[in-house]
């Protein structure tokens, strides 16, 4: 779930019965891990895409392992197709963190919403539900694909910029043993 429409119409339109729906979601009562985009954020969506299976047994392992055990929903920014290439040219250790980290904010990504617990899914509502044209689908693939491009230019451009300053994936892996 995320506050942008058009991100996840990117991630559906090659789906020939795609739909897309609005929700409502009642965050109170809720335990809320709220991430704001940076290293942590980064780290953690390394930890959930299993990128840190290497350290398993160091602290900063168990750190994000920990992070959200007790939450029933993370919100932090998207992890979309646009930052998919510099992520992974992060968990790669092609570019540092401050290059990821100024990636990251450029892109001026929406925010995302993760239910983690039948109590958080309990409290999303279905406003609306919309089936996607095959025209309407043809056009959001070029959208995404001319959106992609231009993250991932600027994001290289940024990547440039700080290419040898901070950390890379590694070193903060094992800085946090």
């Amino acid at each position: 779930m995320g506050t942008h429409r058009f991100q996840p119409l990117t991630l559906i339109c090659n789906y020939p019965n795609a739909k897309i729906y609005t929700l409502n979601v009642d965050l109170s009562g809720l335990k809320i891990l709220d991430v704001e985009v940076g290293l942590d954020w980064a780290l953690l969506v390394a930890y959930n895409r299993r990128k840190m299976e290497s350290v398993k047994h160091a602290p900063i392992y168990h750190y994000f392992a920990k992070l959200s055990n007790d939450c029933d929903m993370i919100v932090g920014s998207i992890a979309n197709d646009r930052i998919f290439v510099v992520l992974d040219r992060f968990f790669n250790g092609e570019i540092t963190d401050l290059a990821l980290i100024n990636s990251l904010c450029a892109l001026k990504l929406g925010k995302q919403y993760v239910a983690l617990t039948k109590k958080a899914c309990k409290k999303i509502r279905i406003l609306a539900e919309e089936e996607l044209s095959s025209e309407t689908r043809d056009k959001l693939k070029q959208e995404s694909e001319l959106n992609r491009s231009k993250g991932v230019s600027m994001a290289n451009e940024i990547c440039r910029r700080y290419r040898r300053e901070v950390r890379f994936f590694d070193e903060n892996l094992k800085a946090g043993e």
